[in-house]
């Protein structure tokens, strides 16, 4: 937890500091891309594609899903309610959101979930989603949509989040599929929309 804390601490120095007023026009492109909606959850697939391709993971896919949904879904809302609560305005002036970066809280606590699954068994592999995790950072600045300190808190909650999920995920640890390696559920996207594959061996 010492990273996160510090990159906390590091945001609070930072925010609304002549560092990131004048590092922001540099770093700025106008970008209209929208590749980062997808960067951010693109540890998660690279997880699920590692399942199928039979690389070891520290948990089963139902407990890797059910801890992954959690961080999610509480880092969203820790995310959210800072946002509406501190006001800071967006670089490009469109609302007052933007302390922390959501788009970077998720990227980063779906990189974590990578980390914790594989860490012990496929260390490249593990460390991989940060790669995902810091280019969505760096999109959302070059879209004008935050300042530097917003990224930097986007990802430490990500990180102290998903960590403290995985730290206590015994508290939850119930699972219908573990005695059964016969039931197969993944994700899917394509350029169709998203949807769930499932596999059933008789």
């Amino acid at each position: 937890m010492a990273i996160p804390i510090g990159l906390t601490a590091t945001a609070l120095l930072m925010t609304n500091g002549d560092f990131e007023q004048e590092l922001q026009p540099k770093v700025n492109r106008n970008l209209r891309t929208n590749i980062d909606d997808y960067t951010r959850f693109a540890p998660l697939a690279v997880m699920y594609i590692s399942d199928g391709l039979g690389a070891k993971a520290e948990n089963h896919w139902f407990d890797q899903t059910k801890n992954a949904g959690l961080s999610l879904l509480l880092t969203q809302a820790i995310t959210t309610g800072l946002k509406i609560n501190i006001d800071k305005e967006r670089p490009n002036g469109s609302n007052e959101e933007a302390f922390p970066s959501g788009h970077t809280s998720l990227a980063f606590s779906s990189a974590t979930v990578l980390h914790e699954e594989f860490k012990n068994t496929e260390p490249i592999l593990a460390y991989s989603g940060y790669a995902f995790a810091i280019s969505t950072a760096y999109l959302r600045m070059a879209k004008n949509k935050h300042w530097l300190s917003d990224v930097i808190l986007g990802s430490a909650l990500g990180i102290a989040v998903t960590k403290l999920v995985y730290h206590f995920d015994y508290l939850f640890s119930w699972n219908p599929f573990k005695k059964s390696d016969r039931l197969l559920i993944a994700p899917t996207v394509n350029q169709e929309g998203t949807g769930a594959y499932l596999s059933f061996r008789f």
